[in-house]
């Protein structure tokens, strides 16, 4: 069957898929920030935008010009750090699988 952009899938238990490996995603990234110990000035912001972007899946239906929001101020506060490039790719996938962002002034 095929799904219009947005529909979502859901999981025999009602789970979006999407919804999870965004949570998978973000808490991976987390989990890598956490452990890497040099300090730089925007650490804590990436922290609150991933914080956030956890809560929007919680909520089970993000809206994705937040979800993108979000993405670009982590990537701006950690994409220098070499050591968190894979987590952020990750997230970036994630949040992608909600489709494209909105056009303009929509």
């Amino acid at each position: 069957m095929l799904r219009g952009v947005g529909q979502r899938r859901v999981t025999g238990e009602g789970v979006d898929p999407r919804v999870e490996g965004l949570r998978s995603a973000v808490s991976r990234l987390r989990r890598e920030l956490a452990a890497h110990r040099v300090e730089f000035a925007d650490r804590g912001i990436a922290e609150n935008e991933l914080a956030a972007l956890d809560a929007m899946a919680l909520s089970g239906d993000p809206e994705v010009r937040r979800l993108r929001r979000s993405l670009l101020v982590i990537a701006g506060c950690v994409g220098s750090v070499s050591a968190l490039a894979e987590g952020l790719a990750g997230v970036r996938r994630a949040v992608e699988l909600f489709g494209p962002p909105p056009p303009p002034g929509a």
